[in-house]
């Protein structure tokens, strides 16, 4: 799985082409550490592909560019674009039925 770090990111934008399930992790994150195992295990919506987001620098731009406050964060990009996110609860994390959710989100024309 391809972990992306800044450079990776033009402003608000994913430098990526193609639709993009992309979650915001750190390493210093336990809830991140649950998290983990689920999320590569899933298969990615056809077309889309799943890539890490790493924000365990806590001076990291990506967590003001995305407005991540809690993580484990997960966006969609379509061509770059925003179209889709679950912001994980403090204290809680990224549950399977939230990750689900998200993931449905993506276009069904992929």
């Amino acid at each position: 799985m391809e972990r992306l770090g800044k450079e990776a990111f033009a402003g608000d934008r994913l430098d990526r082409a193609g639709t993009w399930v992309v979650a915001f992790v750190a390493d210093w994150c336990p809830f991140c550490d649950e998290f983990l195992p689920r999320y590569t295990a899933r298969r990615p919506p056809v077309g889309a592909r799943l890539a890490l987001a790493d924000l365990t620098d806590v001076e990291s731009p990506l967590w003001d560019r995305f407005r991540v406050d809690v993580i484990p964060t997960v966006l969609i990009f379509e061509d770059g674009r925003e179209i889709a996110r679950k912001d994980g609860v403090l204290g809680v994390g990224l549950g399977d039925p939230e990750l689900d959710s998200v993931l449905r989100s993506v276009p069904a024309s992929h």
